[in-house]
């Protein structure tokens, strides 16, 4: 019996020191296996996620890894997924970037995603999403970047929304949502855009949202809403979008009517509108769902409640509600005829409106897990500063003087920047045509000091680079100069006056002119070129990436030759901006998939973008699907080239370009071929 006791002891000792059995994949294995069999449910395009993987291996397509060996990235961003998002994904605790937009995805979002309290960017646009919107993300504190958009979402929006303090993009346009915009949604003081547009929304627009201060753009076009918009939406300018709500109106707005007496009296003290009730009669403002509000019976008693008297109550209420709109009116009024005053004197704004403070943006920035973080931000550092002739630059060198333009010339060539003139805008910079004292077309580019490298000598090594690019297919940049005045510098570059590439894809019942299949290879031909040129392939010169082409940036000029723009720029720009141009190239296609993972750009970056143009370029559109690069891959012609082009195009050369589109983007950077061959490739087609 002892030996028995003996014998059993001894093994549970064993039990106890012997280490446990190595679990290969853990708990976020199996997560990972969970969201494989939702996403992709006919297994076709994850088939590198297996049980006996190690997802931080590299093998799992779209899965990058913190330094602690977790989950940090999932990125399947148009991969033809038709699936639906799992519960499953909320065992990734580490996640920072869920990119699974362009798919077709079906389904709800699962309310468990909002244990991902560490996810920074959300990307579920372009799919066929349904169901409402979880009030469970409120929870998700480090988000950044909410895209839902283009979806068959409905319900409202949650008013826990308004505790996402980090939010800098919320984009819900093209849903079904209805209800009225929360005005916790004025909470989100980080917040930089807010599309709301081509969805159901009605009710006001919150005033509240007038104050976040870093805000850019309030899209609400196409929606029912209605009542008077605050003036102050007014300091939005362009970026303030409306258009079709009948309902609404405002002063000084150019898409919205002027209001009447008739609409400033169907609003009430809170600025909700007297309408229609839900049994159609005209009366009192309907009821507000808002659990922000103060309930005044909570101070009362049941029985003093019971005991009260509603007519003197009602009596009082009504007095002072006249009161308050009598005052609110004239306040209006006067708002209304003081603007009307300033916009008579001229319009001013103030430079530091939309731009987070520096302690602000460092802490953000320092917090920011994803290499694909959007943000803005002003920094100490005043490039403007005490420089020689009141540049800001000393200028040791004589080289950059040659290329200098004083305020005056730039002010002359584009009228004063005359909104006439206003080419384009993004979030960083504004694009202004402009004419030379000597007659030369230019476009000026305008940007914003608190956008540029924040050391002096790194900003003017990146104009020594720029000018020193010199390349038929390049945009040439001419010159620049610098106001210490409007805090701005401006680049002054060749025009090109056929505009953009894009301009010239997805045309539509002869909206834009139709390339024909000779222009196209000779554009293609010209992009190769250029960036062949930028990666040293014709001259013994350091290397220089891109890292941003796209069709945007391949403008045309009077012989539609191809003229790539912003070469360069990256050695001017901040590095937060440079990441925020890098959201756009993520959403539409161009990034190469290995950022994701690395962080880095390489010369097969620049390949990778070259592809996604090449198959753009011979379908005529510019959104990309499975099925059309699988025609393209089996050579079916009528699936992948442009139709506007009624047959006139030649089969050896579209069989060719869209092997060599293809192979562009291979997925594995290694398997590109190198722009040099890649420009030897484009040379052996025959001619048309």
């Amino acid at each position: 019996m002892g030996s028995i006791r003996f014998l059993i002891s001894l093994f549970l000792a064993l039990g106890v020191f012997t280490p446990p059995p190595r679990v290969c994949g853990n708990a976020e294995l199996g997560a990972l296996l969970q969201l494989k069999a939702s996403l992709d449910p006919e297994g076709k395009y994850l088939s590198s996620w297996t049980e006996h993987g190690d997802p931080c291996s590299g093998t799992f397509e779209g899965v990058a890894c913190n330094e602690k060996s977790k989950v940090a990235n999932v990125s399947l961003q148009g991969k033809g997924l038709s699936g639906r998002l799992s519960p499953a994904v909320a065992e990734l605790r580490c996640l920072s970037g869920l990119y699974l937009h362009y798919n077709n995805l079906a389904g709800e979002i699962p309310k468990e995603i909002g244990a991902l309290t560490g996810l920074t960017d959300l990307y579920l646009n372009v799919n066929n999403l349904s169901g409402g919107i979880p009030q469970e993300i409120g929870k998700m504190a480090s988000l950044q970047v909410l895209q839902l958009c283009c979806n068959q979402l409905n319900g409202s929006i949650p008013t826990q929304m308004g505790s996402l303090k980090r939010l800098s993009v919320l984009a819900l346009q093209y849903n079904r949502i209805y209800g009225q915009i929360p005005a916790s949604l004025g909470d989100l003081g980080l917040l930089k855009r807010l599309d709301l547009g081509f969805n159901n929304f009605s009710g006001t627009i919150p005033a509240k949202l007038a104050s976040i201060p870093s805000l850019e753009l309030l899209d609400i076009r196409n929606n029912s809403l209605s009542g008077v918009v605050s003036p102050a939406f007014k300091r939005l300018n362009e970026g303030f979008e409306s258009a079709n709500n009948p309902e609404l109106c405002g002063v000084g707005f150019s898409t919205l009517r002027n209001c009447t007496s008739f609409d400033t009296d169907r609003v009430d003290v809170d600025g909700l509108p007297v309408g229609p009730n839900l049994n159609g009669t005209v009366g009192t403002a309907p009821p507000k769902a808002n659990p922000e509000s103060v309930d005044v019976n909570t101070h009362c008693n049941q029985n003093n409640c019971k005991k009260s008297t509603r007519f003197p109550q009602a009596a009082v209420i009504a007095g002072v509600i006249a009161l308050i709109v009598t005052l609110a009116g004239g306040v209006f009024l006067a708002l209304v005829r003081n603007r009307r005053k300033k916009q008579k004197i001229g319009n001013t704004s103030d430079p530091s409106d939309g731009q987070l403070s520096t302690d602000q943006a460092k802490e953000f920035y320092r917090r920011s897990p994803s290499p694909l973080v959007s943000l803005e931000y002003s920094n100490a550092w005043d490039p403007l500063a005490d420089g020689q002739n009141g540049l800001g630059f000393s200028f040791s060198q004589e080289y950059l003087k040659s290329y200098w333009f004083n305020m005056e010339d730039v002010e002359s060539a584009t009228q004063y920047f005359s909104e006439v003139n206003l080419l384009g805008k993004s979030k960083f910079s504004s694009v202004y045509k402009g004419v030379l004292r000597d007659g030369s077309l230019v476009a000026v580019k305008s940007i914003n000091v608190t956008s540029c490298k924040s050391e002096e000598a790194e900003f003017v090594k990146g104009l020594h680079l720029v000018f020193s690019l010199t390349h038929e297919n390049l945009v040439k940049l001419k010159g620049f100069c610098c106001s210490r005045g409007r805090g701005e510098c401006f680049l002054i570059y060749d025009f090109a006056p056929n505009g953009n590439l894009s301009q010239y894809l997805d045309v539509i019942d002869g909206k834009n002119q139709v390339l024909d299949w000779s222009k196209r290879v000779s554009i293609l031909k010209g992009i190769a070129k250029g960036i062949g040129y930028l990666h040293g392939s014709e001259e013994n010169k350091p290397a220089m990436i891109h890292q941003n082409i796209s069709v945007e940036k391949v403008l045309l000029d009077q012989q539609f030759k191809p003229l790539i723009s912003d070469s360069g720029l990256p050695k001017l720009l901040a590095d937060d901006i440079v990441f925020s141009t890098l959201k756009t190239s993520a959403a539409m296609g161009y990034l190469a998939p290995e950022y994701i993972t690395t962080g880095r750009f390489t010369e097969k970056s620049d390949v990778y973008a070259f592809g996604v143009i090449v198959l753009q370029v011979i379908s005529g559109n510019l959104q990309l699907n499975t099925s059309m690069r699988l025609a393209a891959e089996s050579c079916r012609y009528e699936e992948f080239v442009d139709t506007n082009l009624k047959g006139q195009f030649s089969e050896p050369e579209a069989a060719a370009l869209g092997k060599l589109g293809l192979v562009c983007t291979h997925e594995h950077p290694d398997q590109r071929p190198t722009m040099k061959t890649v420009i030897q490739e484009l040379s052996n087609l025959t001619a048309s």
